[in-house]
């Protein structure tokens, strides 16, 4: 998927138009007609990524976001995510006795079945859904994201949303991008500040679907799920994980940051991803990006691995799926994620060195 910049307001999704580059120029597609394809690793022949155009308009990189919490998030992000032992950190609020209870409560929270996805419901419950249909969905509402400036978060939890409505819906193939906007929109309430109406989300469809539609499926969504919208990330985990995973290297650490949060966006167009707890995917997100950016040290720690309650064993299958993504063996006809961190403002790190194969020492206890 190519961006484009435009003005929101002068942007036009064009659902047929998948089969020319050139036919594509100045037009948003949408996601109406994706073909039923079983094998989610493999684009349908002349079928392109949906797209849209962007705003001209500057977008808000991982690192500003620390500015949006208070002061007991940003507790949590400096100290390790089970454990405050060996930590120092300033709090000026006293809010340490806290973090504990926090980070417990955190990975209690993302095991609860309730917040969890089905690890099949394509092969349970879905009837023309398929892998790469949710791939195709996935990466647009990257872009979506993107244009709309909203949180890394907003975006995990829609995805979030969509697994686990599409766990217990069987939704047909027209309505699975009403299903996309229509978490977002959810997410966004739940997230941000000043979130986009419902009127920028029927808009970025090309008026696919009206103002009602969306509304009633934001409320099938909110029943469907019984208004069970908060769960943990694994952005929600990376704050802290990263700050453990670089805390004896000083250089290169906003690069380190911007590659993990790569990794693990990456992990969200991968439909195996989801039998992985977020709190797992960013550990493997933490262990790859370290292996990439400071090959000479052992990716794992005994720190990282007090701190995350994994030993690296735990951590090989999900790190070698991270790995084939990052290489583009899997997925790789969704290039959203990976033009986004092609940017200077992501430090590039989507073109960082990786080698073909992960060394099996890596995955033995240090």
């Amino acid at each position: 998927m190519e961006t484009r910049a435009a003005k929101r307001k002068s942007t036009s999704v064009n659902v047929s138009d998948f089969q020319d580059e050139n036919s594509m120029k100045k037009q948003r597609v949408v996601l109406g007609e994706i073909s039923n394809v079983p094998n989610f690793t493999e684009e349908p022949r002349g079928v392109k990524n949906p797209r849209i155009k962007r705003v001209a308009a500057s977008r808000r990189p991982f690192s500003s976001l620390d500015s949006d919490f208070d002061d007991e998030k940003k507790a949590f992000v400096s100290v390790t995510a089970k454990s405050t032992t060996n930590v120092k950190f300033s709090d000026p609020q006293n809010v340490e006795p806290m973090v504990n209870d926090i980070c417990s409560y955190l990975f209690r929270m993302e095991r609860e079945n309730k917040r969890r996805p089905m690890v099949n419901y394509i092969e349970k419950v879905q009837c023309e859904v398929t892998p790469h249909m949710r791939g195709i969905l996935v990466d647009w509402l990257v872009e979506v994201a993107d244009e709309y400036k909203l949180l890394p978060d907003t975006l995990f939890l829609s995805i979030s949303y969509i697994d686990r409505f599409l766990s217990l819906n069987r939704v047909a193939k027209p309505k699975l991008q009403l299903l996309g906007v229509s978490t977002m929109l959810i997410a966004a309430k739940y997230e941000e500040i000043n979130p986009p109406n419902v009127e920028d989300f029927v808009l970025i469809t090309d008026n696919t679907y009206d103002k009602s539609e969306v509304v009633k499926m934001e409320a099938d969504i909110l029943k469907s799920l019984s208004f069970e919208m908060g769960n943990p990330n694994a952005k929600t985990f990376l704050r802290s994980f990263v700050a453990i995973g670089c805390e004896n290297t000083k250089v290169k650490k906003l690069q380190f940051e911007y590659l993990c949060n790569y990794l693990a966006e990456l992990s969200l167009l991968d439909y195996g991803c989801l039998k992985f707890l977020p709190s797992l995917v960013a550990a493997s997100a933490t262990f790859l990006a370290r292996y990439m950016i400071w090959p000479k040290l052992h990716p794992w720690t005994s720190n990282l691995c007090k701190s995350t309650g994994y030993d690296v064993a735990e951590l090989k299958e999900c790190v070698l799926i991270l790995h084939e993504l990052y290489l583009a063996r899997r997925g790789g006809s969704f290039t959203a994620i990976r033009e986004k961190y092609t940017q200077q403002k992501f430090k590039n790190v989507a073109h960082l060195p990786s080698p073909p194969q992960l060394p099996s020492p890596l995955f033995e206890e240090d």
